[in-house]
């Protein structure tokens, strides 16, 4: 069975650093319309949600306890109490979050404007990945990426420079991996897939044409696929068997890929970072046999 889009958080969810709010916002594209009510209200004042009962809050949202707890837990917190916890947390997080300059890049900014702008952006894309990346699904990703007789790359644009960069990390350890750059070679590769293989996708948007046909193709070959993509109810989300989302952090000031490209590359050094790990002795070595000295 193909891995349901971002339509319910996983309960289990199991992250390092979580912000309740984050979770909120990309949630509510895809919660029912009590829910929606409850999540603007927390949103427009979400320390002043914390001051309320579940009763005063059911009756604030025109909801239910119920649905309140069901919000909840849908967003993996057992009880009310915890998401009023995670939710002062989270408040706190993006006061001091605030205090970095991430409006968009203005005509008159000088040189130490832009790069104090463009840094803290993309440290925000990364800190609110963070809070979207599942524990079950990254070791999903790590098992089938392990099992796999060889590691199918795609991506176009910028996103295939963070294939490239997959690449580079898993030929240290030596790990069998086909990549192409050209996108008829990508579509051939997909074609070529056998079953039990397993794909990673590079794709942002979720919504490259290229990247929909080398999916069909590799779904319908009966191998796995592995999409990196941000937080969304894709055509590709809905294809994938596991997918790892990043933020929707991209502005309007967007030429070419900045922060989603810095919030993947990051994913992808999760994962890699994760396979090491797994047989650490073995992947050590080869990386030190693999080490090419600088001259």
């Amino acid at each position: 069975m193909r891995a349901k889009a971002a339509g319910v958080l996983r309960e289990s969810k199991d992250t390092i650093v979580r912000n309740i709010l984050i979770e909120l916002d990309e949630y509510e594209k895809h919660a029912s319309e009590t829910e929606k009510g409850i999540i603007r209200f927390i949103l427009k004042d979400p320390l002043l949600f914390t001051d309320l009962s579940i009763h005063e809050a059911a009756k604030q949202t025109f909801s239910s306890p119920s649905s309140v707890t069901r919000l909840c837990r849908h967003l993996g917190y057992e009880k009310y109490r915890d998401i009023k916890k995670a939710l002062i947390e989270a408040v706190l997080t993006e006061s001091r979050q605030k205090r970095l300059k991430t409006r968009n890049i203005q005509k008159e900014d000088d040189l130490e404007t832009i790069v104090e702008q463009v840094t803290a952006r993309n440290m925000l894309s990364l800190k609110n990945t963070i809070s979207l990346i599942d524990a079950k699904s990254l070791e999903d990703c790590v098992s089938a990426i392990d099992e796999t007789p060889c590691l199918f790359l795609f991506g176009v644009g910028s996103s295939l420079l963070v294939a490239q960069d997959a690449y580079l990390k898993f030929l240290r350890v030596d790990k069998l991996c086909v990549i192409n750059a050209d996108w008829d070679a990508q579509l051939v590769q997909a074609r070529n897939i056998k079953p039990g293989y397993t794909a990673l996708m590079i794709s942002y948007s979720g919504r490259t044409k290229e990247m929909i046909r080398c999916a069909e193709k590799i779904i319908e070959a009966g191998a796995k696929l592995i999409l990196v993509t941000k937080y969304d109810v894709s055509p590709l989300a809905k294809m994938a068997d596991i997918c790892l989302y990043v933020a929707s952090s991209e502005t309007p000031f967007r030429s070419g890929a900045m922060s989603s490209r810095i919030a993947q590359l990051n994913v992808i050094d999760i994962i890699y970072t994760a396979y090491l790990n797994r047989n650490y002795e073995k992947n050590i070595e080869t990386i030190y046999k693999t080490h090419l000295p600088k001259e």
